[in-house]
């Protein structure tokens, strides 16, 4: 299926990570969880651990679904996975993106959320609890 985007849900000491986009410019400065593309032939957790070590230079274990999947334009759809780093000490760091910050079960309303991000913040704060 290729009208997948994956994210993934990278938590760790009870902090969910995000990422500032840089483009386009309708959404740059907006935040989103780190993802991307499920290209064909890839598997949405294969897909998730290279957009990863693409966006972040981390090495990361993908978990269970978090929340349901997202509509998105474009007969898209977004699916949010829980992951962690294979190594705890190893810091994710925008590759492509403007910044990247942990943020714990109250800052989740601080940053501006991508819409279909914005709707799973329920769920977010969950995975954290």
């Amino acid at each position: 299926m290729n009208g997948v985007i994956v994210g993934a849900a990278l938590v760790r000491d009870g902090k969910l990570l995000a990422q500032q986009r840089a483009w386009p410019p309708g959404h740059a400065g907006q935040w989103e969880l780190p993802g991307g593309r499920v290209e064909d032939g890839e598997s949405d957790a294969f897909a998730l651990a290279r957009e990863c070590s693409e966006e972040l230079d981390v090495v990361i274990e993908v978990g269970a679904r978090v929340g349901q999947e997202i509509p998105l334009p474009g007969d898209k759809v977004l699916r949010i996975y829980a992951a962690s780093l294979v190594s705890p000490g190893d810091e994710p760091r925008a590759v492509e993106h403007l910044a990247v910050q942990w943020l714990g079960p109250d800052d989740l309303d601080d940053v501006d959320w991508l819409p279909a991000d914005r709707i799973l913040l329920p769920a977010f704060r969950e995975l954290l609890a």
